[in-house]
């Protein structure tokens, strides 16, 4: 069992993009984890699809031996964490694991508001945090004013910060040496009952269901008799081990280790992350402090595109979400669709990240309805309904008031653009909380609704300040707003899958955009089709796909004009009757692409 003393856990936290990931490549050569050979950039993220965004989903595990200059070998356990605001529970997850954690800040970018809401969750955890300055190198690089910015904004001391580049390697063997002396040492009692921190799990096709710990008290070694106290699910331990990167069997791991357990679990219920795990023989006492469970803001649905693939879809899905505990979902079924899933997540990029990972990893062909928020429907005989599918509205007589969910959202922006920001937010309904000033930089804090945000603020906010704004938001709570729901009408029969909860003021204007996708996407008929947004009875847009024309005055060679005008009349009237009688099949390639230009 490894000495506790010479055990340190830590993780990198920082904003999207500042170089986490490669100051945990750096550590890993400098540790000599890895062969030059095997060495790769992003070695830590594991999926295609990190890499080819460049982003961190997941976040990674690997242990390190570090020799100091001492002679001492010490044991770190480094937790790479994502940047995205969409992530954040990951990186809550990963620091309930550590006693440390590096705070990375770019010196040419300063401080942004994913470093702010990080360093919130590192304080929330006690954590010991070294601020740790990157990209030095640069000839943009401003260390002496982002120091400032830390001090000023986060409010850490940072006169002893590291100045490092990642990429070149300057000042990475410093970084190693701040770990091992500011980081605490883990504690624990290796005697004591078992003590451990469910933190990740993941699905294997060969081994089931592999499952992240940290051990806080006591050892967990093959044959224990695994008693997880949140589900009572009981498992005899057939392997334990570490990371090194790769995976390395143990004999066991005892208090402050950090390390996976493989007991054959098959069912991916049994796992929940943030549950305790103890010795049946001899059981804890109480468990451990969990994670607070995820609170998914924004939904969809998800339908196979064949309704052959559907429990197809089911078998991911519940695969998937072992592997991302964050995203939650339940059946559901749609006239137009067929059936599929309603499906939570933190946020659009999540959604995205998740709709992706499963047209990739199980080969599955999607269509993802218009993202939409939660709404509290409080009703006049006193109840109160959690609304997820504006289809499910109850009838508007029936209805005191809808209340919608707030967020609390900070913007860093250089103050050039502060203008654009502040009209931004206006625009979007906006509450101004607080605008303070570091340096040359503005930090705006604003109450938006979220279902403002979802459709397409993120973008729109990058687009008007050229790419230097940062976005960060957290829930606020539920106020009550004047918001109706918007149907789409083609022919006069409602779709179903269309269907928006809007502010009223907004009706018309989002109303005449899908109408007007919805017209160029609709195979023309032989009749006139009419595609109609309306709130209630009320039509608030209108647009109509033109008939398809047939020559029925072809065979008339001449003769007299009534002969003709017969033929016509004769052709208005039936399309007339194919207009009552007539049905419009929407293609699905048509509710793809309307879906697909709202999320836009």
């Amino acid at each position: 069992m490894t000495d506790q003393k010479l055990i340190r856990n830590f993780a990198i936290i920082a904003h999207i993009d500042h170089g986490k990931s490669t100051l945990a490549d750096r550590i890993i050569q400098l540790c000599e984890g890895v062969s030059e050979r095997e060495m790769r950039e992003q070695f830590l993220d594991n999926m295609d699809l990190e890499r080819e965004r460049g982003i961190t989903i997941k976040a990674q595990t690997v242990r390190l031996n570090y020799r100091a200059p001492d002679g001492t070998e010490y044991t770190l356990n480094l937790i790479d964490t994502p940047g995205h605001v969409d992530f954040s529970y990951e990186v809550s997850r990963s620091l309930k694991a550590c006693e440390g954690c590096l705070l990375l800040v770019d010196a040419s970018q300063g401080v942004e508001a994913q470093t702010l809401a990080n360093v919130y969750l590192a304080l929330d955890h006690d954590l010991e945090i070294i601020p740790v300055l990157n990209k030095v190198d640069l000839p943009a690089a401003e260390p002496e004013r982002v120091m400032e910015e830390i001090e000023n904004v986060i409010g850490l001391d940072a006169t002893d910060a590291l100045m490092i580049s990642a990429k070149t390697g300057q000042g990475v063997g410093d970084v190693l040496e701040a770990i091992v002396k500011r980081v605490p040492a883990p504690k624990g009692d290796p005697k004591a009952p078992l003590q451990a921190l469910l933190v990740d799990s993941w699905y294997d096709q060969y081994l089931g269901v592999v499952t992240l710990t940290r051990v806080f008290d006591g050892t967990l070694k093959p044959g224990t008799r695994a008693r997880m106290l949140g589900t009572r699910a009981l498992h005899d331990v057939s392997e334990v081990g570490t990371f090194n990167p790769r995976r390395t069997k143990a004999k066991q791991l005892g208090p402050g280790e950090l390390g996976y357990l493989i007991a054959g679990i098959k069912d991916i219920d049994e796992t929940q992350v943030g549950d305790t795990i103890t010795d049946e023989a001899n059981p804890c006492a109480k468990p451990l402090e969990g994670y607070k469970p995820s609170v998914p803001v924004v939904f969809c649905g998800l339908f196979p595109a064949d309704a052959g693939d559907y429990e197809d879809l089911r078998d991911a899905l519940g695969k998937l979400r072992l592997n991302d505990s964050s995203f939650q979902f339940e059946p559901e079924s749609s006239p137009a669709l067929g059936f599929g899933f309603r499906c939570g997540f933190l946020g659009l990029l999540h959604l995205e990240i998740i709709q992706e990972r499963l047209e990739r990893e199980y080969d599955l062909d999607l269509i993802t309805t218009a993202p939409s928020v939660v709404y509290r429907v409080m009703q006049r005989n006193g109840e109160v309904l959690e609304l997820h599918n504006p289809t499910d509205l109850p009838d508007p007589v029936h209805i005191e008031a809808i209340e919608e969910p707030w967020i609390k959202a900070t913007v860093m922006v250089p103050d050039q653009f502060l203008g654009n920001v502040l009209k931004l937010c206006e625009e979007r309904r906006g509450r101004q909380v607080d605008l303070t000033y570091a340096g040359d930089r503005a930090m705006v804090v604003y109450n938006l609704p979220l279902n403002e945000v979802v459709y397409d603020f993120y973008d729109r906010l990058k687009s008007v300040t050229s790419g230097y704004a940062s976005f960060d938001y957290h829930m606020e709570g539920y106020h009550e707003g004047d918001l109706v729901k918007l149907d789409i009408l083609v022919n006069g029969e409602k779709v179903d899958a269309m269907a928006l909860i809007v502010h009223r003021s907004q009706a018309e204007p989002r109303g005449r955009s899908v109408c007007q996708r919805l017209k160029d996407l609709i195979p023309r008929q032989l009749f006139k089709v009419a595609v109609q947004a309306a709130i209630g009875g009320k039509v608030v847009a209108r647009e109509t796909v033109p008939a398809m024309r047939k020559d029925v005055t072809a065979k008339c060679y001449g003769g007299d004009i009534t002969r003709k005008r017969k033929l016509l009349e004769k052709q208005k009237a039936g399309k007339k009757k194919m207009r009552q009688f007539g049905k419009v099949e929407i293609p699905q390639s048509a509710f793809l692409a309307a879906l697909k230009m709202e999320e836009e």
